[in-house]
């Protein structure tokens, strides 16, 4: 594992990009995954589930075929203030997950649109995406129990439905302006699934199929 990239919160924590290669040299043509967890802090489970991955799988991740087709990148906690705090939003109180420059921002809608700044978590996501152009994106959220999913995603977000057993989902139910999903999915036709977790029962349940999750993201 290597570390790639890192940021500061507000609190001075770090946010950290880690880099998991499977063996061997990446082709021109190999693909970039990127995971995220805890966008929000009151949604510990994915820091959990993705160290815990990466403790398991080591260094490298050689695959099924032991082809070195993908490279994963994760970060495991990129609201560590919020986490900390047991909040939903950042040590600045904003929701990362409508922090992000849409469109449809509300501050992108006024005479001032020029003045937004996104918070160091949510620019450091921003940077990721300009620099490593992943070809597909995994946030892991709580507690809906969907497979949501934005972009050209829909395959994808049924084969992870397949595996833990939730159902799938364009629509989260209610508006996200600057969220990852419109900013990412929608605007920059990037597949990304926001999956949902089940935070009523104990995480270690969730290893499993998010484990496999992972695995079958690593063999597309």
């Amino acid at each position: 594992m290597k570390t790639l990239k890192k940021t500061y919160s507000k609190n001075n924590n770090e946010i950290t990009l880690i880099e998991q290669r499977r063996a061997g040299l990446l082709s021109r043509r190999h693909k970039t995954i990127l995971i995220i967890g805890v966008v929000h802090g009151d949604e510990p489970q994915g820091k959990f589930l993705i160290e815990n991955y990466m403790s398991l799988r080591g260094v490298v991740f050689t695959g099924r075929r032991g082809n070195p087709k993908k490279q994963l990148l994760f970060i495991p906690c990129l609201n560590p203030d919020g986490l900390a705090a047991g909040t939903r939003e950042n040590a600045n109180e904003v929701d990362l997950n409508r922090n992000f420059p849409t469109k449809n921002h509300p501050s992108r809608l006024t005479p001032h649109a020029s003045c937004f700044t996104p918070e160091a978590e949510t620019q450091f996501i921003i940077d990721i995406i300009e620099e490593f152009k992943p070809d597909i994106i995994l946030t892991l959220h709580a507690p809906y129990k969907v497979v949501n999913y934005d972009g050209p995603a829909e395959k994808i977000a049924q084969n992870i439905s397949d595996i833990i057993g939730y159902p799938t989902s364009n629509d989260i139910g209610y508006p996200t302006p600057g969220s990852l999903g419109t900013y990412a999915g929608v605007e920059r036709n990037i597949p990304i699934i926001t999956l949902e977790l089940d935070e009523e029962i104990d995480v270690k349940e969730l290893i499993s199929p998010v484990n496999k999750i992972f695995d079958y993201l690593a063999e597309l």
